[in-house]
């Protein structure tokens, strides 16, 4: 058994061996009437496995972890931190087809600040997962807003889901637009502004 940590919750799964994993690969190739053993598919199963550790590797570590260091010597700087155009890949959990978009997003630092890169390394490893955009737009400014005790925190993300545009209603060009404003950006629209003014430019 392994335990998977998230945020708010702690799941216990079974752990599946990689050859298992690769069987599966094979029985859904068979199932779309493929035949698993031919020379162009052998080695398939193997590389898709290989591709969804890399997909889903955001079940393997824990965001928290990332916000640990923190910086205080920031001389009274209270200001928003805006990080814009961070790149997004994830998966939708309905169909498992790719989501691909852009995030941006800011906190008001209390007393501490932490690494810019870290701020992207919390959205790649939340997306690393199956997910709804609404649920990663609340989680990472969720785990910004607690861990780094922040007097706000404010998360937009711009993303397209291949699961609309290349299957079902099959609008091309639609994007989904998602916010999620905690403390200091929930509470002053002048500062909530603001921040949308940032991320347009």
């Amino acid at each position: 058994m392994k335990l998977v940590k998230d945020t708010n919750i702690e799941q216990e799964i079974k752990r599946v061996s990689d050859k298992e994993a690769e069987e599966a690969i094979r029985t859904i190739l068979a199932w779309m009437g493929e035949t698993p053993s031919r020379e162009g598919l052998i080695e398939t199963p193997k590389r898709v496995i290989k591709a969804f550790k890399e997909y889903f590797s955001g079940y393997s570590e824990d965001a928290n972890k990332i916000l640990d260091k923190t910086f205080g010597d920031i001389e009274g700087y209270d200001d928003m931190v805006v990080e814009k155009n961070i790149s997004v890949f994830s998966h939708c959990e309905h169909h498992m087809a790719p989501i691909i978009g852009t995030a941006h997003i800011a906190y008001i630092p209390n007393d501490r600040v932490v690494g810019l890169s870290k701020l992207a390394r919390v959205v790649e490893v939340f997306s690393k997962r199956l997910q709804t955009q609404e649920r990663l737009t609340m989680q990472i400014a969720k785990l910004l807003m607690d861990t780094l005790n922040a007097k706000g925190a404010a998360v937009t993300i711009d993303a397209t889901h291949q699961c609309m545009t290349m299957r079902g209603i099959k609008k091309e060009k639609a994007t989904t637009v998602t916010n999620y404003f905690l403390g200091q950006f929930k509470e002053d629209l002048a500062i909530q502004n603001r921040y949308l003014r940032f991320i347009s430019k």
